[in-house]
């Protein structure tokens, strides 16, 4: 459905994207996941079609961004950066307003939108008077009127309280059940990126580091939780039995290292061991080793 192909972009000189590439499936759900300008948006930029590459190329069901745009984007349905409203108006006449600009305004299929998200008691009040989370649910139906197949939202959790999170998370599961629809956004929340996510991939000033199914993390190398006393007495010991060091309270160890050879190495160093305990690897874990260096991505 997205087939993203070496996409390099500059801004005054500095890059923001170099050689980029990966591809999404017809029905994923894959996250883009990176610290602050590590060329997420850049990325939903470029594939919406409002920021040039200086190379690369983004293809929707085979159709380049690049070379016809309208055609594209015919499928899409988007949310980029803070979405845009007239506070002045209510959501149903900013909804009318906005979609008359790229087609026309359906009310029968708008009402269906507007139920969906659960704006049904509020629609028709002004915007201005709209809390963060209803703003994101207009936005979101603003992007699911064109019954889009793929759906590209940039950071569309950010601002949300945890009840707004979840609700958004179990929409986004259901509108892939029930629809079949093709998801790619951004994110920093990587619990949730965990919990929807089919694939990720992981940019780093700029350039694609790893990219793989959220199962294929969780079984990388064996990682511990630890609680061990002196710290400084015990990393030397840890790094010398080739493990790697996320936080004092984490560790991983390469998958053919014995965890007892290693506990007893602590024991004989005179470490104190309060805790050391297998736990299942986490996204936010990979990430983490990543960030520090203490794992490899495969190239």
């Amino acid at each position: 459905m997205l087939q993203i192909t070496g996409l390099s972009k500059s801004f005054g000189g500095k890059p923001a994207l170099e050689d980029v590439s990966f591809s999404v499936a017809s029905g994923e759900i894959y996250g883009l996941l990176g610290h602050n300008g590590a060329g997420k948006s850049t990325t939903l930029g470029i594939i919406l079609g409002m920021i040039t590459p200086g190379k690369g190329e983004a293809r929707i069901d085979g159709i380049s961004v690049q070379r016809d745009r309208a055609a594209a984007l015919r499928k899409v349905g988007a949310i980029f950066e803070s979405p845009a409203f007239y506070d002045y108006l209510s959501g149903w006449d900013n909804l009318r307003v906005l979609m008359s600009y790229s087609g026309g305004f359906d009310p029968p299929a708008a009402r269906e939108v507007v139920a969906r998200v659960g704006l049904d008691s509020r629609i028709h009040s002004k915007v201005g008077a709209y809390s963060h989370g209803m703003r994101q649910r207009l936005a979101l139906a603003q992007a699911l009127l064109p019954e889009p197949e793929i759906l590209l939202l940039d950071e569309p959790t950010d601002g949300l309280d945890p009840e707004g999170i979840k609700w958004f998370r179990d929409f986004i599961l259901d509108l892939r059940k029930d629809r079949g629809t093709t998801i790619l956004f951004n994110s920093h929340l990587l619990a949730e990126v965990e919990q929807m996510c089919d694939r990720v991939a992981i940019l780093r000033d700029g350039r694609l580091i790893h990219e793989s199914t959220i199962g294929a993390i969780s079984h990388r190398q064996p990682l511990f939780e630890t609680d061990l006393e002196p710290w400084e007495a015990a990393a030397p010991v840890i790094t010398a039995a080739g493990g790697g060091i996320l936080s004092k309270n984490h560790i991983s160890l390469p998958s053919d290292a014995d965890p007892a050879a290693l506990v007893a190495s602590l024991v004989a160093a005179g470490i104190g061991i309060r805790a050391f305990a297998p736990v299942r690897r986490s996204l936010e874990d990979f990430y983490m080793e990543l960030r520090n260096g203490t794992t490899q991505s495969p190239p």
